[in-house]
């Protein structure tokens, strides 16, 4: 039979106790931030929204649902040559993190026979999804904000054509200052380990000619393993654009079953990277890159539409000062200036001076007339004024001749 002793044990409990406040002392607790971040986040979830865009035909609605192992185009409907915006909404959860995934179809891009500005609805989408979340981050309630930006557009180039088509170097110049853009060469399949290679090699020069801006891998931090800057460098050097084949169909080969394509010369494995760059596509969009397209959205994209929109609304808040002040300049001017004078017309004023002499010197003369009554005296005298100031024969050069109206001061002088 064993004792125990009691002095041992009550030693060995106050030696623990005294070891863990001396832990507690040093140790603060910020170091358990990331799990407080981490449980928030999973909790609150996440979101993801992807724009496919490129002509009917190239397998882009096959690629979504072999990329997210779903079928979102159930009730798909043969699309007109309209281009036309259909957006579909999932949720997705994996091993308890939620993600909803919004995926905008473009149906009727590239279909019609004149493509001019058929991109055009695409970009007012992206601009409408940005334009929302201003006003709801301006608004009053910013605490459930719905974050609809587009993160990232996979852009379908067709395999049988030479390089970029105009209406493709048109299409990614008008949204690569507004979205995340990846080249995607559709149905490699088509094409031979060479040919694909080749026409990686043209489309590359292409953008680079073009100078069209493609989403750019961020540099990999010094503390990633050996592994990941490898699959990094090989992204960013060998597979841009991603040569893609999709399916939905479960094969059978060997005795193993895969998704994939049965054709008379053989097997294709969607998920075979000798085949295809399907797996490369997927862990870069959803396992590697996919917070990084959502940050480069936030503080590149959003951020230079946010800039432009303030500068607009500054532009307009100082248009319209100006042109108050300016009202305010012009009504007080008016009030201190009088009113204008009538156009006056010089040679209707003189006609009327000189009916207005003629009537004072007729009304003067009746009234000479009247007071002195000697009629031929006056007239004498009036004719012999008259006759000098003509330069008749009484004419006299000095103070006389530079009194043209001294006719007039004969009645009271005489």
């Amino acid at each position: 039979m064993c004792f125990l002793n009691p002095f041992k044990i009550h030693t060995r409990h106050f030696i623990t106790v005294f070891l863990l406040q001396d832990q507690d002392k040093e140790y603060v607790g910020f170091a358990t931030l990331p799990n407080q971040v981490h449980r928030k986040t999973v909790k609150k979830g996440f979101t993801f929204t992807l724009i496919v865009a490129g002509e009917s035909g190239l397998g882009k609605s096959t690629l979504i649902n072999s990329l997210f192992l779903t079928d979102l185009y159930k009730d798909r409907k043969v699309p007109n040559a309209e281009v036309d915006i259909v957006k579909h909404t999932i949720s997705i959860e994996e091993k308890g993190i939620k993600l909803r995934l919004s995926i905008i179809d473009t149906p009727g891009f590239g279909d019609a026979v004149n493509n001019t500005e058929s991109w055009k609805q695409i970009e007012d989408y992206i601009d409408q999804q940005f334009e929302q979340y201003f006003r709801d981050e301006s608004g009053l309630n910013r605490r459930n904000i719905q974050d609809n930006r587009v993160h990232c557009c996979l852009y379908f180039i067709s395999p049988f054509g030479h390089g970029l088509r105009p209406l493709d170097v048109e299409c990614m110049k008008a949204l690569h200052e507004k979205v995340n853009i990846v080249p995607i060469l559709a149905k490699a399949d088509s094409l031979t380990q060479a040919e694909v290679f080749r026409k990686k090699m043209k489309i590359r020069e292409d953008i680079k000619h073009f100078g069209i801006n493609v989403y750019q891998f961020p540099e990999c931090d010094s503390d990633e393993d050996e592994d990941f800057k490898k699959q990094d460098q090989i992204l960013k050097v060998f597979h841009i654009p991603f040569a893609v084949i999709g399916s939905n169909v479960q094969v059978e080969s060997k005795g193993r079953k895969f998704r994939g394509r049965i054709y008379p010369w053989g097997v294709v494995e969607v998920e075979n990277p000798a085949h295809s760059d399907f797996l490369l596509l997927r862990n870069m969009l959803v396992r590697t890159h996919m917070q990084d397209l959502k940050d480069v959205t936030r503080e590149t994209h959003y951020e230079n539409y946010r800039a432009q929109c303030i500068q607009n609304m500054t532009r307009m808040v100082v248009q319209e000062r100006k042109r108050s002040l300016r009202e305010k300049h012009r009504e007080g001017s008016e009030a201190d200036i009088p009113l204008p004078l009538a156009i006056v017309d010089t040679e209707k004023e003189r006609l009327i001076f000189e009916k207005d002499e003629e009537v004072h010197f007729s009304y003067s003369f009746s009234n000479f007339l009247t007071y002195k009554g000697n009629h031929n005296s006056f007239i004498h005298l009036f004719l012999s004024v008259a006759e000098e100031d003509a330069g008749g024969p009484g004419e006299d050069s000095g103070a006389d001749a530079a009194q043209p109206e001294r006719w007039l001061l004969i009645p009271y002088g005489y």
